[in-house]
């Protein structure tokens, strides 16, 4: 019971980021059940979806002209975040993960803007709520293939030091709790 309970909040939370749809355009679609094993797996031309599946690639220009190449950060935890500018959550989240990619050396964070934006309006926004990570926007017609779609934001993956995905997360995340699965995967664990 407590399970359910939980599982709708968490619908809910991420109901509330989903920008309105327009009718004329939604397609029928059929969904998993969520927890289901189909879930889990990777649609056709998705990529991993979980722990210790293969090492994904992911090799995407930035808003600061330069490119953000996964396989470059071997050796190091890298937290890859799909974010949009009109969702809530992801937007509490980034100071946090901010402070994150600053305080701890063996932390990256890679924001990747899952909505249909101008480069220049982003700017704009980032001067508004400023990070210290990169930030690059995904295509959402055609989002990085070694990634499953978003089916909700904020989309959180952790890339181990191997390169494989350590950890999914689906909803807000903390530095804590990034932290906390870090050392669960036998990482270094960080005093409280």
């Amino acid at each position: 019971m407590k399970r359910i309970a939980i599982l709708a909040c968490l619908g809910l939370l991420l109901a509330a980021c989903k920008p309105a749809a327009d009718p004329a355009s939604q397609t029928p679609a059929t969904a998993a059940e969520p927890g289901s094993p189909e879930a889990s797996q990777p649609k056709s031309g998705q990529g991993p979806t979980v722990p210790g599946s293969k090492v994904p690639a992911l090799s995407i220009a930035t808003l600061d002209g330069s490119t953000f190449d996964l396989a470059s950060r071997r050796g190091k935890w890298v937290v890859v975040n799909f974010w949009a500018t009109w969702c809530s959550p992801c937007l509490k989240e980034m100071p946090e993960l901010s402070a994150l990619d600053a305080m701890r050396e063996h932390i990256e964070v890679i924001g990747l803007a899952y909505e249909d934006i101008e480069p220049a309006d982003l700017r704009e926004f980032l001067k508004q709520h400023p990070v210290v990570y990169p930030i690059a926007i995904v295509d959402v017609y055609e989002p990085p293939r070694d990634f499953a779609t978003p089916r909700g934001l904020p989309m959180t993956y952790l890339i181990g030091p191997d390169g494989t995905i350590a950890k999914q997360f689906l909803g807000p995340v903390t530095a804590k709790d990034v932290e906390a699965a870090i050392a669960a995967a036998g990482g270094p664990k960080t005093a409280a």
